[in-house]
Order: structure tokens, then sequence, then C-alpha cells
């Protein structure tokens, strides 16, 4: 089963996006979400950014996602 995941935007290059995922980065394609910037949170799945996600509620996730595997990451 694949979930979508919220992600920090560090960069914007284009159609392309620097995401904080699982203690490291990854460049992603944010053409679903062309209006993102960076120190907002978008949903990551499968490759693309598919929204942008209220910081508060992105960071009530990621806290989840921590508390039941013991880590942030890892996805």
């Amino acid at each position: 089963m694949c979930i979508a995941v919220p992600v920090r935007v560090i960069a914007v290059d284009g159609d392309w996006a620097t995401v904080a995922v699982a203690g490291g980065t990854r460049v992603v394609s944010k053409k679903l979400v062309p209006e993102l910037q960076p120190g907002q949170y978008g949903l990551f799945h499968a490759g693309l950014l598919i929204q942008i996600v209220d910081t508060e509620e992105a960071e009530k996730t990621l806290q989840l996602f921590e508390e039941i595997y013991g880590h942030a990451g890892s996805f």
C-alpha cells in the first residue's frame, strides 16, 4: 500500500522542488502544485507533490509517524 507523506519544500527550480523527507532530501515534481514555495509543506506521493498542506497539519502528521514508527522517515 502506498501513502502520501507531508514534506517541507526547501528549494524550487521551475517544475521541480527539493524537499526534506526521511532525514534527507529528494528532488520531486511540483507540476500539480506550481504555486508551492520554499518553506511550505506539500503532500508527496509517487514522485509528485500532489497538494499543499497546512503547516500545522503537516507537523501533526509527521509527529504521528514518529510515534508509530519511532522516526518520521524511511517510508
